[in-house]
C-alpha cells in the first residue's frame, strides 16, 4: 500500500450543513468534530446528527456523511436536554426510594416526566409522592449533575436486558412489546441501554448529552397520577413533571411565563368573576353559565350569527341525539365510538347523543335533489355536541364533555373550491381578529399514503387548492405530511395569546368521505349527477374552549364591548346615589351595561372591588358632577379624568363598542387634570389613588 493510500485510510470526510467538507482522523466522533470547529462548539454541542441519524458525541462518524451538531438553543437540543434530565430524575428517585420501580420518562413540550411505582406501605396502601418530596428529589438530582456522570451507551441481547431489568416489570413489558415507550425499547432488533453508574441503567434509544454536568437548568414542577399504559384498569403510577432549559435565563423566563399563566388560569378566573361553574352534581366536564358569563357568551353568539348571515350562510337547527343508524352511516360508530356516550335503548331503537353536527347537516343537503345553481350551499348552526372524555383528561373549558360549536358545513362543486377556501381564510382571521387575536400560524396537513378515502386525483386537487389559497393570501405555513384525517386534507389555524402561548382554534377541513357515505349528489350544468365536495369549518372551534382561551388571553379583563359590566357608577357619599342612578339609567338607555353601587361602604373599598371585578370603567360622581352633569372616569390602564361630560363619555364608550376596541380608551391627561376643580374632586382623586395602591 502506498503512503498516500495509508493516509487516505487514516482519515474520513464529513459534509457540514453549509456544504463545506471537513477531513477528520478515521474513527473521529461528534466530539472530535465539535473540537475542530472551536472551543465554543466543543463546550456546547450535545449530540451529532449524521445522515439524519442522531448519535451520541462519543460515537464514530461515518465517512462521507452529512453531519450537523445539535446545541441547547435548538428545539432538538432542548429535547436531548430534557430526555437526559428525565434519566437523572429516575436515578434520583430510585436512589431515594429503595424498592421503587420505573416505567417511562419522555421529553415533552417545555419539559419532561417520569412515571414510578413506589409500592405499598405497611398497611398495604399505595405509596405516593407529595409536592413536598420534590425538593429532596431535586437536591439529589443536583448531586448527580455535580458528579458529571457520563451517559454510557450499550447494545445488549434480550437475556442481558432481562437480567438488567429483572426488578422492573414495566421495562419487561416494554421489551415484550406489550407497552410503548417513545424513548425506549428495541429498535431494528437492537436493545440499547444507557448507564450512568453501576447502580443505575435505563432502557433507552438515546441519544444523550455526554455527561450529567451538561444539565442543571431544571426544576421539578408537580406530581400527578397516571395509569400504566393509559389504562384505568391497570396500576396507578406516580408521575413527576419537570422542566429543563439550556440556560438559567431561559429557565427563569419559563417560570415567569408559568407564573403569569397561573394568574390567567381560566378555571380560577371564571369563579372569581362569577362567570360560570362546574357543579359536581352535573358530573365532570359539564358547565353552567352564570348571568355575567352568559352575557359574554350571548355577545359571542350574536356576533357569530351576524357575521354568518352577512356571509351568505343559511341557519339550521338539529337535535341533540339521533338513532344509531345515522352514526353507522356516517362512520362514527366505526371510527369514533370511544369518543361517544353510551347508547340509550329505546322502544324504537338505539339512540346516541350526537358527537358532531355534520351527519345531520348531510341529511339536510340530501333531503331533496340539489342543483349546481344552489352551490356553494353554506349551512350554519350553533350546535351542542357531547363527547366522552376520560375524567383524567378534563381541563376546565379547554377539555369538556358538552360544548357548542359555531359549526358550518359547505357543499360545493370542485370549481368553487379555491375561491371558497380563500373566503374562509379571510372569514376566520376577521372573526378571530375581532376578539383581539392578531398573531396566527397555519399548518397544512396532507394525505396519509396508507389511510385515506377518495381518489388520488381528488386528494391532489383538494390539497393544491388549500396550498394555493394560503399562497394567494400570503400566509406562511408548514406542511404536515401524512397528518390529514383519512377523509381529506385540512388547514389548522392557531392563535398566539397575550403571553405567547399557541392555541389551535379554527380548522378548514375537506371531506370526501361523508358525501359518499350519504350518497350526496347535485345536478350539474351538464344535466348529470355529481358528488359535491364538503368542507367542515368552525371559527371558534367550540364556544366554551374559545371563551376559556379569551379569559386567559385577557386575564379576565375583557375589553368594553365584551365585558359583562361595562361601567360601575359610584357616588362619593350617599347623597350622590340618586345622580349615580341617573347616570346608570342614561347608560342603560343607550343599551350599555352599567351598575350603581350604593355608598354603603367607603369609596376606596368600592373602587377596589370594581377593579377586582375587572370592570373597564369606574365612574365616580361627587358634588361638582351632580351640579354639572359630569363624571370622574377611572378607566383601566389610564389616568383618572375628572369633570368629563356624561355625553362625552357615552360617545367614547359607544365608539369603543362599535369598533370593538380591544383596550380601554380615553384621552390621556396631564397631572393637572386629575385633581378636579374643587375640594370634592381632590377627595375623589385621593380615594381613587388609594384604591389603586
Amino acid at each position: 500500500m502506498s503512503a498516500g493510500s495509508e493516509a487516505a485510510s487514516a482519515a474520513i470526510t464529513v459534509v457540514l450543513p453549509d456544504g463545506q467538507s471537513r477531513e477528520l482522523p478515521a474513527g473521529a466522533t461528534g466530539a472530535d468534530l465539535a473540537a475542530s470547529l472551536g472551543r465554543r462548539a466543543a463546550k456546547d454541542a450535545l449530540i451529532a446528527v449524521a445522515d439524519g441519524t442522531e448519535l451520541d458525541l462519543n460515537r464514530p462518524l461515518p465517512d462521507g456523511a452529512s453531519v450537523s451538531l445539535v446545541f441547547p438553543s435548538s428545539d432538538d437540543g432542548l429535547e436531548v436536554l430534557r430526555h437526559s434530565t428525565a434519566h437523572v430524575l429516575a436515578q434520583a428517585v430510585l436512589r431515594l426510594y429503595p424498592g421503587a420501580t420505573f416505567s417511562i420518562g419522555p421529553p415533552i413540550t417545555d419539559g419532561f416526566y417520569y412515571d414510578f411505582d413506589l409500592g405499598v406501605d405497611e398497611a398495604g396502601r399505595p405509596r405516593t409522592f407529595s409536592d413536598d418530596d420534590l425538593e429532596a428529589i431535586e437536591a439529589e438530582m443536583r448531586t448527580i449533575v455535580t458528579a458529571r456522570q457520563p451517559f454510557i451507551r450499550a447494545e445488549v441481547d434480550r437475556a442481558a436486558a432481562d437480567e438488567l431489568f429483572a426488578q422492573h416489570p414495566y421495562k419487561i413489558e416494554i421489551l415484550d412489546g406489550e407497552a410503548d415507550d417513545p424513548t425506549s425499547g428495541p429498535t431494528g432488533g437492537v436493545i440499547t441501554t444507557y448507564r450512568n453508574t453501576d447502580e443505575f441503567v435505563d432502557l433507552c434509544r438515546g441519544p444523550h448529552v455526554p455527561d450529567t454536568g451538561r444539565l442543571g437548568h431544571f426544576k421539578l414542577m408537580r406530581v400527578a397520577g397516571a395509569y400504566w399504559r393509559g389504562d384505568e384498569k391497570r396500576q396507578m403510577l406516580q408521575r413527576i413533571y419537570g422542566t429543563a432549559w439550556g440556560s438559567a435565563a431561559e429557565l427563569a423566563a419559563h417560570l415567569e411565563r408559568l407564573a403569569e399563566a397561573a394568574k390567567r388560569d381560566h378555571r380560577r378566573l371564571v369563579t372569581e368573576l362569577d362567570l360560570l361553574s362546574f357543579p359536581p352534581e352535573l358530573g365532570g366536564g359539564l358547565a353552567v353559565w352564570h348571568p355575567k358569563g352568559a352575557v359574554i357568551r350571548k355577545i359571542m353568539e350574536d356576533y357569530s350569527r351576524d357575521r354568518h348571515e352577512a356571509g351568505g350562510y343559511e341557519f339550521v337547527y338539529t337535535p341533540h341525539l339521533a338513532h344509531a343508524r345515522l352514526f353507522e352511516t356516517s362512520g362514527h360508530l366505526d371510527f369514533y365510538a370511544e369518543g361517544m356516550y353510551p347508547p340509550m335503548e329505546m322502544d324504537n331503537g338505539v339512540y346516541y347523543p350526537k358527537p358532531m353536527n355534520c351527519p345531520m347537516h348531510c341529511l339536510i343537503f340530501g333531503q331533496r335533489q340539489r342543483s349546481y345553481r344552489e352551490l356553494p350551499l353554506r349551512l350554519f348552526e350553533l350546535g351542542t355536541v357531547y363527547r366522552y372524555e376520560r375524567s383524567g383528561t378534563l381541563h376546565g373549558l379547554m377539555r369538556i364533555r358538552g360544548f357548542t360549536q359555531d359549526d358550518s358545513h359547505l357543499y360545493m362543486a370542485p370549481e368553487h373550491l379555491g375561491d371558497e377556501i380563500e373566503r374562509l381564510l379571510d372569514f376566520v382571521l376577521s372573526v378571530l381578529g375581532a376578539f383581539g387575536f392578531e398573531d396566527f400560524t397555519f399548518k397544512l396537513s396532507t394525505q396519509d399514503p396508507d389511510k385515506f378515502v377518495g381518489s388520488a386525483d381528488g386528494w391532489d386537487r383538494a390539497t393544491a387548492a388549500l396550498r394555493e389559497a394560503l399562497d394567494r393570501r400570503g400566509h406562511d405555513y408548514v406542511e404536515a405530511e401524512g397528518e390529514a384525517a383519512f377523509y381529506g386534507p385540512k388547514i389548522d389555524i392557531d392563535v398566539l395569546d397575550a403571553i405567547g402561548r399557541s392555541w389551535q382554534l379554527s380548522t378548514i377541513q375537506l371531506d370526501f368521505n361523508l358525501p359518499e357515505r350519504f350518497d350526496l349528489r347535485y345536478t350539474g350544468a351538464d344535466g348529470e349527477l355529481h358528488r359535491p365536495i364538503m368542507i367542515h369549518r368552525a371559527l371558534f372551534g367550540a364556544i366554551e374552549r374559545f371563551f376559556g382561551v379569551m379569559v386567559e388571553h385577557y386575564g379576565g379583563a375583557f375589553p368594553p364591548w365584551l365585558s359583562p359590566v361595562q361601567a360601575v357608577v359610584l357616588g362619593v357619599r350617599a347623597d350622590h346615589d340618586a345622580f349615580a342612578s341617573e347616570v346608570v339609567a342614561q347608560l342603560a338607555e343607550k343599551r350599555f351595561r352599567a351598575e350603581m353601587v350604593p355608598a354603603d361602604d367607603p369609596l376606596g373599598a368600592r373602587i377596589r372591588r370594581a377593579k377586582l371585578e375587572k370592570v373597564p370603567y369606574v365612574l365616580v360622581v361627587g358634588d361638582d358632577d351632580v351640579a354639572a352633569g359630569t363624571v370622574g372616569v377611572n378607566s383601566r390602564g389610564h389616568p383618572v379624568r375628572r369633570d368629563v361630560p356624561l355625553g362625552e363619555f357615552i360617545a367614547q364608550l359607544a365608539d369603543e363598542v362599535e369598533r370593538k376596541a380591544t383596550d380601554v380608551g380615553g384621552p390621556s391627561n396631564t397631572a393637572a387634570d386629575v385633581g378636579g376643580s374643587s375640594g370634592t374632586g381632590a377627595d375623589v382623586s385621593a380615594a381613587i389613588a388609594a384604591a389603586s395602591d
